[in-house]
């Protein structure tokens, strides 16, 4: 037989706190939590709210980019869906999307050639000068495909910007943005805060902070230490506790071998009531027999009285015979006005079912030319929309024309007093020769 370990718990005997003792530690503990409270409010920043122009900027650039990049994780999926959104976008950015695609593909295009000519270096021999020219041409293609796509996503986010509700309905699809997008936002918005609390916190506050963070870092080597004496301590008193299980285990083991003793003990014991028990089955079969005799005598007397029962109920079961069959005639003629009832019923119920059927067919019918309603009246408003537009176009331009034709009529009648009055001032002076030659005369 295998031999068991006993596991025995250590308990260490410690003397128990006395009330004042336990108002002291609870008094020492709220004391300790208020100084951790005030510690940790040191770490937090003393101001609220940025007070500088400088530092405002910074945070302000750093979240419109969030919004741009926000904009910009999402153009595939207006790309993937124009159909959808092409009503909210305009003719515009949709033309911008359909292009910002366009040099995508481009690009993935020259990308896998790239990678297929890097491919086939390891199975054909290309001359090193061929080898070159088709690198420098495919770079150069890439170079150049990437300024477009460049410049195509400012022109987009420009006329996103300038669009608030394609924005605002393109924002409200986050949840399908792509994860690596999402992870570089959320990346993006911890740093903003993480700047933000930077910038609210003064270089005094900074220093404090750097100091309290030296002490907690003291404070947290001299915890180890006392931690690594205790542990030390720990091994110790599990030491004497496996000593203490191997000494138990040595006494479980002498109680076994008198436990297998006992059993040889019991198995002789149990040989003699055997032996004992086989004599009083002898005695036990001989009463039996007797027992058998008188038990077949009383048998036959049952089987007597059996015969009497069995005529009389016989006579029993005809009579109720008589009485189930009128009773099943009963209920058959109640089936039967039931099954009448419930033929009326069933052929109001599908008179009803007809008349359900052709008010939903109805329903249907007027719920179709509903949402044809409703889509002309989008498109009425749309044209409406684009009609006012033009409108207010057409008279900003009339306005400008007025203005300018204004401005022209102006210039040209001071030109035309000008000149009137320069004409006149010629006038003049020629007068004032013709009368100073005649005096001299």
């Amino acid at each position: 037989m295998a031999m068991e370990v006993l596991s025995v718990p250590l308990r260490l005997s410690l003397p128990q706190p006395t009330e004042s003792q336990s108002r002291t530690t609870s008094s020492q503990s709220k004391t300790d939590q208020s100084k951790v409270q005030i510690k940790i409010k040191m770490l937090e920043p003393g101001r609220k709210k940025l007070t500088s122009i400088e530092t405002q900027r910074v945070v302000s650039v750093l979240d419109e980019t969030i919004k741009k990049l926000e904009l910009v994780s999402m153009f595939q999926h207006a790309v993937d869906n124009l159909e959808r959104y092409k009503v909210v976008l305009g003719s515009e950015l949709v033309g911008a999307l359909r292009e910002h695609q366009r040099l995508q593909d481009n690009m993935d295009i020259q990308l896998r050639r790239l990678h297929s000519k890097k491919s086939k270096e390891g199975e054909e021999e290309y001359s090193i000068v061929e080898h070159k020219d088709t690198m420098e041409q495919s770079n150069v293609n890439i170079g150049r495909i990437r300024q477009g796509i460049q410049s195509s996503v400012k022109n987009t986010l420009r006329l996103f910007l300038n669009n608030p509700p394609a924005s605002k309905a393109l924002r409200a699809e986050g949840q399908l943005r792509d994860p690596a997008y999402q992870e570089l936002i959320q990346t993006m918005s911890e740093l903003r805060g993480f700047l933000f609390e930077l910038l609210l916190t003064s270089p005094l506050e900074q220093t404090e902070k750097m100091r309290y963070l030296q002490d907690i870092t003291l404070r947290d080597k001299k915890n180890k230490d006392i931690l690594s004496t205790l542990e030390e301590e720990l091994k110790a008193v599990v030491l004497d506790r496996d000593t203490e299980i191997s000494k138990k285990n040595e006494i479980i083991r002498h109680l076994k071998v008198s436990l297998h003793q006992l059993e040889k003990l019991s198995e002789n014991q149990v040989k003699r009531i055997m032996q004992e028990a086989e004599t009083q089955q002898k005695s036990d079969w001989r009463a039996s027999e007797g027992k058998c005799s008188k038990i077949q005598q009383e048998l036959q007397q049952l089987r007597s009285q059996l015969s009497v029962n069995i005529s009389e109920n016989r006579e029993i079961e005809l009579f109720m015979r008589k009485k189930k069959y009128k009773i099943e005639t009963e209920i058959e003629n109640w089936i039967q006005k039931y099954d009448a009832d419930m033929g009326e019923k069933q052929d109001e119920l599908e008179e009803l079912e007809a008349e359900y059927t052709l008010e939903k067919a109805q329903l249907a019918e007027v719920q179709e030319k509903l949402a044809v309603m409703e889509e002309e009246y989008t498109q009425i408003m749309e044209e409406r929309r684009l009609a006012k537009l033009r409108m207010e176009e057409e008279e900003r331009e009339l306005a400008n024309k007025n203005r300018a034709a204004t401005l022209i009529q102006a210039h040209w009648k001071g030109y035309l007093v000008r000149q009137s009055m320069k004409s006149k001032k010629k006038k003049k002076k020629g007068k004032g020769k013709g009368k100073g030659k005649k005096g001299k005369k």
